[in-house]
């Protein structure tokens, strides 16, 4: 009696590497959508925090004014707009004694921040906030 040689066909040896090319064409997707999405999350952290710095900073560097500042970030990737506007004042009831003209008034101060994300498409961070500066 003969015994069967043992090993691999050649079948076998072909359904093993397309299995193994499937899975490794899945896991490098999976890993290389992580690292962008890390990207995409970097650039939006980053974003938030020009856009808190330059809320921090309006007022404080200058005399808070009316108006629109804008500027980018030292790589340049990032760039930023803050629009100063006087709020509507709220007036008293009329049965109530009307207040004179005060020293000081409410800002609504705008920031945005626009940049383009490593899949090149445009994208947007917008904070707002309010600050006492003098009247005009």
């Amino acid at each position: 009696m003969k015994r069967a040689q043992g090993g691999f066909t050649l079948i076998e040896i072909v359904v093993a590497f397309v299995l193994l090319a499937l899975i490794f064409s899945t896991s490098f997707e999976v890993f290389s959508s992580g690292m962008r999405r890390a990207a995409d999350l970097e650039d939006r952290s980053r974003a938030v925090v020009i856009a808190q710095s330059r809320l921090a900073v309006t007022g404080m560097e200058e005399q808070l004014k009316q108006g629109t500042v804008q500027g980018a970030s030292e790589d340049g990737r990032f760039h930023w707009a803050v629009a100063v506007t006087p709020t509507e004042e709220a007036m008293p009831p009329p049965d109530q004694p009307q207040p004179g003209p005060g020293t000081f008034m409410l800002y609504r101060v705008d920031v945005r921040v626009d940049w383009t994300g490593a899949d090149q498409r445009a994208h947007t961070y917008a904070l707002a906030g309010a600050a006492i500066g003098g009247r005009p």
